[in-house]
């Protein structure tokens, strides 16, 4: 992980931004850093093609999509197949968030917070 002082702030601009993650733990650690529109891609007994039909439709025309899934082999691989589900069904991403956490070598998403916590007791 690589410190950077201005990472909340930066992230700050994101917060009314539709943001897709995993699972629950993500959604919780997104939630405690002030983020309030996230929603997790993976619910029982939907399929991925009928969950992101979904939330497709609960996403405004101008409003972007950030999929921000792990940054682990698995959750690239599943970003890459998100983003193609979601161009299908015409949605506009933005993934300049997972580049900051990109940037700040950040590789799980539930991790955030206490990541967030540890930069609050340097700075």
């Amino acid at each position: 992980m690589r410190f950077n002082p201005k990472l909340k702030q930066d992230m700050a601009k994101y917060y009314d931004y539709f943001i897709v993650v995993e699972g629950k733990k993500d959604i919780l650690a997104l939630n405690s850093l002030g983020f309030e529109n996230v929603h997790a891609i993976h619910q029982n007994s939907v399929s991925l093609r009928e969950r992101v039909e979904e939330l497709s439709k609960m996403v405004g025309k101008k409003q972007k999509i950030c999929i921000l899934t792990d940054l682990d082999k698995k959750g690239k691989q599943l970003y890459l197949l998100l983003k193609s589900l979601f161009q299908e069904f015409g949605v506009r991403l933005d993934s300049s968030l997972r580049g900051l956490l990109i940037k700040a070598q950040i590789s799980h998403v539930e991790g955030l917070s206490k990541f967030m916590k540890k930069i609050e007791d340097i700075s």
